[in-house]
């Protein structure tokens, strides 16, 4: 009898732990000086549960974090949100031809970074949302650095920036959907490429140097690539001639819609990449910008300039499918 009462008593015991459901966080606080949850934004991250089905909010307090940053794919639903924009920074200064820190990668058998693992922050986590802060790359003018990598699927950048100069933003695979808002996002070469699905909604878009803003990657099977909306372009004083894309791969897609150009925007507009094929599958078109930049009589004859009837397939609905950004969707 004993031995059947020491067993019940620890078939309850087990029965208890294993009932209890532990409990992760819904909101932590990052701050540097010890009075958050955390003092690195990673360690936050990495304390959020795996694949939550719920939204998890990180709030960063002001300051300059010196973090390479990874959202891995098993953390979804996380949100970055920033005390200030121009005050939360998260920064780092890697970039393709840089030697590794441990010497050669024994998964690749470089012992260099490349363009795709120089980046300062990375998201894989599907559904993250970034707000109201800063992510750049301060490595300089050295070649490809990136600045944001992002690969998430329904993936939201809000009032932001992004700082850098080549490849400052890679958006990177072609089934991700990403939306940036009321955002300025600035470089040199290429500083928007990949091939992801993304629109850009009243975003400020600096030039540092002549050179071309975009360089997408899409692919055939995709309808829709950069998609820009009510944005702005500027440049820096350096930046007299800047093209609005390249192909960085044939089926590249880019359009420019009810956007300001700037007088720095070249009057051709677009560029072949050194590759007269690529204008018979790149798909380059403007509607109803305005500014010195957006004439439209100086144009490649190979970009479109859209009808009225063409530009209302540009809605976020046909382009994103079934999803509609948690910021669109409240109104």
């Amino acid at each position: 009898m004993k031995k059947l009462g020491v067993l019940l008593m620890l078939l309850v015991t087990v029965t208890a732990v294993f009932s209890q459901q532990q409990t992760y966080p819904k909101y932590l606080t990052v701050a540097q000086d010890g009075s958050g949850n955390y003092k690195t934004i990673q360690e936050a991250v990495n304390a959020m549960r795996d694949f939550s089905q719920e939204r998890v909010t990180i709030f960063i307090k002001k300051g300059v974090y010196h973090e390479k940053l990874v959202i891995p794919s098993w953390k979804t639903n996380i949100a970055l949100l920033g005390e200030s924009r121009d005050s939360t920074i998260i920064t780092n200064d890697d970039f393709s031809g840089k030697p590794l820190p441990h010497g050669k990668d024994t998964a690749t058998g470089r012992d260099k970074y490349s363009t795709f693992n120089s980046y300062t922050v990375i998201v894989k986590g599907n559904d993250f949302r970034a707000e109201n802060l800063t992510i750049q790359n301060t490595a300089g003018r050295v070649g490809q650095a990136v600045a944001l990598h992002a690969e998430s699927d329904r993936c939201e950048i809000l009032n932001c920036r992004l700082l850098g100069n080549q490849d400052t933003l890679y958006v990177g695979i072609d089934s991700s959907r990403q939306y940036y808002k009321d955002c300025y996002i600035e470089g040199t070469t290429d500083f928007i490429f990949g091939p992801a699905t993304v629109v850009f909604q009243n975003c400020t878009i600096k030039s540092l140097m002549n050179s071309y803003i975009t360089a997408a990657s899409t692919t055939m099977r995709q309808a829709y690539g950069f998609v820009f909306f009510d944005c702005t372009l500027i440049a820096d004083t350096a930046a007299k001639k800047v093209l609005l894309g390249r192909p960085w791969r044939p089926h590249a897609r880019t359009v420019y819609l009810h956007t300001k150009m700037g007088e720095h925007i070249a009057a051709a507009g677009w560029d072949n990449w050194r590759n007269p094929e690529n204008e018979k599958t790149a798909y380059y078109a403007e509607y109803k910008s305005a500014g010195p930049g957006a004439n439209a009589t100086g144009r490649v004859g190979w970009s479109h300039q859209l009808t009225k009837k063409e530009a209302k397939q540009y809605t976020l609905k046909n382009i994103f499918g079934n999803w509609m950004p948690e910021t669109e969707g409240k109104k």
